[in-house]
């Protein structure tokens, strides 16, 4: 299931029962009433009339997510098994293959494998279309269901069927299930650099990232040239986690805002003085899965100078997502505000558009596999102020920096060829990490 940005309150929505007003108030009443008299009329017409007998709590589920799934595709009710998927979002660990998935028109789509898991190493890739599940189709059946399906006991094999485009033919891809660990946060020093990857937006990733910076000191010695913050792939999570990992890099000023359908409806959140990088540089890591709360901090660093945002343009989801408790096991997804950059910016649709562009060129599909982005999904929120990045992104003239194949990098020993980049540019800033926080 894929990762929303959640905005969670303790919050009981329930409906107003209100005297009908007089003017407009009453006219507005009176032709809800009539929507809901025809509501009413198929509602009970299936009841007595469908070929089987159907359950209440199907017709009523099924009526809510197909009012939520005209709103925006990150709105929904949520049940038992979505608020089960929730608490191992957040807190839990599974058994399972490690992707990130969303439903597009009854298929299941893959967002981003997460690194170091059986999808990822089976050669998942974003923009996948998974078919089938140990040979059975489930093309139809509800999200789910298929995630249901792709968890087992760890150390049982499971086989998907997947359908790249650019592809001509279906591939078959047999993966063994491990427990996934939810580790929010790694960390590693690479030629006195320390690399912070930062996998999703959890309930510890604010204290993980922290936690991982004073390692890497304590590694050194000292402290090191500079920071690489990872966030690709990475679908996002929690606002306030987004917000502390932000923080962390920040020594003062806006790091989002969130703003609702009125005007005067804006939340702000600031940093507090305190840079625990020293004003070391850093460099951003983004490509098309890097989503939501990933983007917050990428914007934020962007837009304060306080680091060097490396990659593609990100996936563009610049909604909050409020969660609106029902009942114990029950709740409310809804699409409550938009989020803005420090400088203002809204990146719903257009993405961040990163300061240096750098093709992931040790991935051998990156030229002609499509890119999925929230721009992509039916019925996503318009953003008037976007810029048309197309031309830019279908430019075909080759950057010589970028001019090496697969093959060469392979052979140079490059598996990662956006962090080599990334590892060699803090390097060319040699012995200057004031430069970032004099800016």
């Amino acid at each position: 299931m894929s990762r929303p940005l959640l905005q969670v309150t303790a919050a009981v929505s329930a409906l107003a029962l209100m005297p009908i007003a007089t003017g407009a108030m009453a006219q507005v009443d009176t032709g809800a009433y009539r929507e809901l008299d025809t509501f009413m009329d198929i509602y009970n017409r299936v009841k007595a009339e469908y070929v089987d007998r159907v359950d209440n709590k199907v017709l009523v589920k099924g009526a809510i997510q197909g009012m939520l799934s005209a709103l925006d595709p990150h709105s929904a009710y949520v049940d038992e098994g979505d608020f089960e998927n929730l608490r191992i979002q957040t807190e839990g660990n599974y058994g399972g293959l490690g992707l990130t998935v969303t439903q597009e028109d009854g298929a299941v789509k893959v967002i981003a494998p997460t690194a170091d898991t059986p999808a990822a190493r089976a050669g998942m890739k974003p923009g996948d279309y998974i078919t089938h599940i140990d040979g059975k189709l489930i093309f139809g059946e509800t999200l789910d269901a298929a995630v249901a399906t792709m968890r087992g006991p760890p150390g049982s094999k499971v086989t998907l069927t997947v359908v790249r485009p650019g592809r001509d033919k279906p591939m078959e891809l047999t993966m063994v299930r491990e427990i996934i660990i939810q580790k929010p946060v790694k960390w590693e020093v690479k030629d006195d650099i320390g690399v912070v990857t930062i996998t999703t937006f959890s309930a510890s990733t604010g204290a993980d990232t922290r936690a991982a910076m004073v390692a890497i000191e304590k590694s050194l010695g000292r402290r090191p040239k500079g920071y690489i913050v990872d966030l690709r792939s990475n679908g996002g999570g929690l606002l306030n986690q987004a917000i502390e990992v932000s923080d962390v890099f920040l020594e003062r000023g806006e790091i989002v805002s969130q703003r609702g359908r009125e005007r005067s409806d804006i939340e702000r959140y600031y940093a507090r003085p305190g840079d625990l990088a020293k004003g070391a540089p850093v460099i951003v890591l983004v490509d098309a899965g890097t989503a939501s709360a990933s983007e917050i901090v990428a914007g934020a660093l962007q837009d304060h100078h306080r680091a060097i945002v490396m990659g593609e343009r990100t996936f563009g989801k610049g909604s909050v997502q409020t969660l609106l408790q029902l009942g114990p096991r029950n709740a409310l997804r809804l699409t409550t505000a938009r989020y803005y950059t420090p400088a203002g910016k809204s990146v719903q649709e257009g993405g961040i558009e990163p300061d240096l562009i750098v093709p992931q060129l040790s991935d051998p599909d990156y030229k002609t596999r499509p890119v999925f982005r929230e721009a992509d999904l039916r019925r996503h929120l318009i953003n008037e102020t976007k810029v048309d990045n197309k031309a830019l992104e279908e430019d075909e003239k080759t950057d010589p920096r970028f001019a090496a194949t697969h093959e060469e990098l392979k052979k140079k020993g490059v598996e990662d060829f956006q962090l080599d980049y990334a590892l060699k540019t803090l390097g060319r800033l040699g012995d200057a990490p004031q430069l970032a926080a004099r800016r």
